[in-house]
């Protein structure tokens, strides 16, 4: 509603009024982002976002696959093992134990997919057509679970000619049984060099199969969430058929290899040929999606401090998911290229300096208000000030120069950044973060030079041995080798050229350099009073002639101290960094951290929060007739009491509705209730219902208990 007449009242309660003018409509993009009509640069920022967007999916998969190859490659072999005809056949006769793979895959369940997905692919090319994938909730019972496993095989797992599509069509309920799949695998296997000949190629001669048996292999992708019973009359019922199907199962676990054992008796596991298979831990594959996607210079978005914490928040006290961190990142990238008109220069340098040419006016005004640019003009002299606050092609010109150098900063940042996290990680206690992402939020935000924890590590790096001194500039070495800036070669000669002065210095063997400085070793418990006491000698020390490895060390440590102070500025510190630094974390954190039921009562009080429509905006007290019927329902039954009479709750329904179709409320149309008002008010009910607000009671028949008390 638009407007509210004043009305007086002795009670309290909820009063509807006819809309008396309509408000412009405003168009709405796609997510319910607003789309504004004067914005000239949309489009260009719609295609930089969507080009980013693509580069982060493809990133994201291809390092799932280099993460997940060793694990998936050991699976592959041993499939292969339990398949070959020269080993098969002994086996199968002896025992009948079926083959079957752990794969632990750890406790981020959304992430299961993809390997799931990267699995399937990779044993339908190079083993085997004969692939099913089940999951719990699809296979309740052990019927439906044959039923599933015949649908996969018989219907989609294997094509055919299709003039024979008949005789491998899905069979009907009554007939899944193993027998029948023992029956329709005689028949696959004999056209398997037809339908799948690169199963033969990519076989070795001797390694052939016996009888061109291709094996069955059966994944339970959440297998904690299967019912027990299930899953022992499955194994028990394949287990009989060992020597007419090659079975094979992959049990996808997300918590420990004795889940098995608390699933399966004894007399059940038995029967299974178990072998253990894990994969990298979710911690690990979020530093490798970090490092590539984040720390990386050629990728134009980059996210605040705040913004890095709460995604990485949410992964550590959630679900440790990957995927939902980097779907942080993808929401993080659309809100900063639809909140901000100036993110059309957040992309590569080329394309960016392109845009800095042709802006409008209307964005170079923007360029003006942003807090970083006002704080470089303060530091000009004050003719340039003047030009750069009254002419566009000088705040043209002077874009194009302040994103070259943000380009710049970026390549020189990361590689010291790298450096520095490859020293103090050899530090006990890691005082400057165990990870690099914890160093990187720590430069971001602050400048890092003047925090403790800075001043700790440097005078740990101070007392280092010489072996591992020499070890992490070694280090250093390789990662300023991809670095392509004249700088960054510069530096790494004076890392090569210390590294050369370490090694080739006489008389100081590592037994010496140790009695000089603190071999510190990550493992071992760190003795603080040993370590306060070396530090305490050195001081005393100082008087004392220094030797040359003392020497040497000091200037090695000073060299990367000049290098922290020169390239790990705050990025908030270099102007023109809110075009590709994102820093909204209260709206990340009201979006992807929310509470269900927070949630639903903002939906159904104020519909407008998230539909974004003009009509459902109301003043406090009211209610728009054009909301949706559950949010009308819900409003009404706020102002009853415990016990909600249906009537009356059907009553002010129909009094909402008809206020949008112009009746009077004395009508004698408006007492003869509508079917179709009534049906709607039915289901409205239902709905509030299961989402748990109300619910039936024995004291009165014609009315509902209220469950929640209370508002947003």
């Amino acid at each position: 509603m638009s407007e509210t007449p004043t009305t007086s009242s002795v009670s309290k309660g909820c009063f509807v009024f006819k809309s008396t003018s309509k408000k412009r409509k405003r168009h709405v993009g796609v997510g319910g982002y607003l789309v504004d009509g004067s914005d000239d640069n949309g489009s260009d920022r719609f295609r930089i976002c969507q080009k980013l967007w693509e580069t982060v999916q493809m990133s994201t998969e291809v390092i799932q696959d280099q993460l997940n190859k060793h694990v998936l490659d050991s699976l592959v072999e041993f499939i292969k093992k339990h398949d070959l005809g020269n080993s098969s056949d002994v086996w199968r006769q002896s025992t009948s134990e079926i083959p079957t793979a752990a794969l632990m895959l750890g406790v981020n369940v959304p992430d299961h997919a993809m390997t799931f997905r990267s699995l399937c692919n990779l044993l339908q090319d190079s083993v085997t057509p004969f692939l099913v994938s089940v999951h719990a909730k699809e296979c309740a019972a052990v019927k439906l679970l044959i039923q599933k496993v015949l649908e996969q095989l018989m219907g989609k797992g294997v094509s055919v000619d299709e003039e024979q599509e008949d005789d491998t069509a899905l069979l009907q309920r009554t007939h899944c049984t193993i027998s029948a799949l023992c029956q329709w695998y005689k028949t696959a296997t004999k056209k398997c060099t037809q339908v799948y000949p690169q199963r033969k190629e990519n076989l070795k001669n001797n390694d052939l199969p016996r009888n061109n048996d291709l094996p069955v292999v059966v994944i339970f992708k959440d297998f904690e969430a299967f019912n027990s019973q299930v899953l022992q009359d499955f194994i028990l019922i394949c287990s009989r058929y060992t020597q007419e199907l090659p079975f094979i199962f992959i049990f996808g676990i997300a918590t420990s290899p004795s889940a098995i054992q608390h699933r399966l008796p004894h007399s059940v596991s038995s029967l299974l040929c178990i072998e253990v298979f894990q994969s990298l831990s979710c911690t690990q594959h979020l530093a490798s999606v970090f490092d590539k996607l984040i720390l990386n210079s050629q990728f134009p978005f980059k996210l605040s401090s705040r913004v890095i914490q709460v995604l990485v928040g949410i992964f550590l006290y959630h679900d440790f998911s990957v995927q939902n961190f980097v779907k942080g990142l993808q929401f993080s990238m659309l809100e900063h290229f639809n909140s901000q008109p100036l993110s059309v220069l957040c992309c590569q340098k080329k394309e960016a300096l392109l845009c800095a040419k042709t802006l409008s006016q209307q964005n170079v005004e923007r360029i003006r208000h942003l807090p970083s640019f006002m704080r470089y003009v303060e530091t000009q002299e004050p003719q340039k000030q003047v030009e750069l606050l009254t002419s566009d092609e000088h705040v043209k010109d002077a874009c194009q120069k302040l994103l070259k150098n943000l380009h710049k900063y970026h390549k020189h940042y990361y590689p010291v950044l790298q450096c520095l996290h490859s020293l103090t990680s050899l530090l006990p206690k890691f005082p400057l973060g165990k990870h690099i992402r914890e160093l990187h939020v720590s430069c971001i935000e602050k400048n890092l030079w003047e925090t403790e924890e800075y001043d700790s590590a440097m005078q740990l790096l101070r007392i280092l041995a010489k072996d591992e001194l020499v070890a992490a500039l070694e280090k250093c070495a390789e990662i300023l080798k991809s670095a392509n800036t004249k700088r960054m070669q510069n530096v790494l000669q004076q890392v090569e050229d210390f590294i050369g002065r370490l090694e080739a210095l006489e008389g100081v063997t590592s037994e010496d350099s140790s009695k000089d400085g603190v071999i510190l070793e990550k493992n071992r418990r760190t003795d603080l009073f040993q370590l306060q006491k070396t530090l305490l000698e050195k001081e005393s020390r100082r008087t004392k002639r220094i030797n040359p490895y003392e020497l040497l060390r000091s200037q090695v440590i000073d060299f990367i101290d000049s290098l922290v102070r020169e390239y790990l500025s705050p990025a908030e510190l270099q102007p023109l960094s809110e075009v590709c630094y994102y820093s909204s974390s209260g709206v990340l954190r009201q979006r992807l951290n929310v509470t269900p039921r927070t949630s639903i009562q903002t939906a159904l009080s104020h519909p407008f929060y998230y539909l974004q429509n003009e009509s459902l905006k109301t003043n406090a007290g009211t209610i728009s007739s054009a909301a949706p019927d559950l949010c009308i329902v819900y409003k009404l039954h706020l102002e009853c009491g415990r016990l909600i009479n249906l009537y009356d709750w059907l009553e002010a329904f129909v009094t909402v509705m008809s206020a949008a179709e112009d009746q009077d409320a004395d009508s004698e149309e408006l007492a003869k209730f509508d079917s179709l008002k009534h049906a709607r008010f039915i289901q409205a009910v239902s709905e509030m219902e299961f989402l748990g607000f109300v619910k039936s009671t024995k004291q009165k028949t014609d009315h509902v208990a209220r469950l929640t008390w209370g508002g947003c």
